[in-house]
């Protein structure tokens, strides 16, 4: 499992598909999400603002499971 560290309250979904290396730039979040699965702490979504927390944790297919971290 990857750990992606945050300095904010929280990171958008979209940022993290970037931060994270599964995209290259915010404008590919939204064709990514429609063609990809995504799973947050168990529940499929597919919205590219959902607001993800400390230890969340993002199962995206083909790139496998993320947990956020906050420091």
């Amino acid at each position: 499992m990857t750990t992606i560290t945050i300095k904010t309250e929280y990171i958008t979904l979209g940022q993290f598909l970037k931060l994270s290396d599964c995209i290259d730039s915010g404008g590919q979040a939204k064709p990514f999400l429609q063609e990809t699965k995504v799973v947050i702490n168990g529940e499929p979504d597919n919205r590219r603002g959902r607001k993800l927390y400390n230890d969340d944790l993002v199962e995206i297919e083909g790139f496998g499971p993320f947990r956020v971290q906050r420091t």
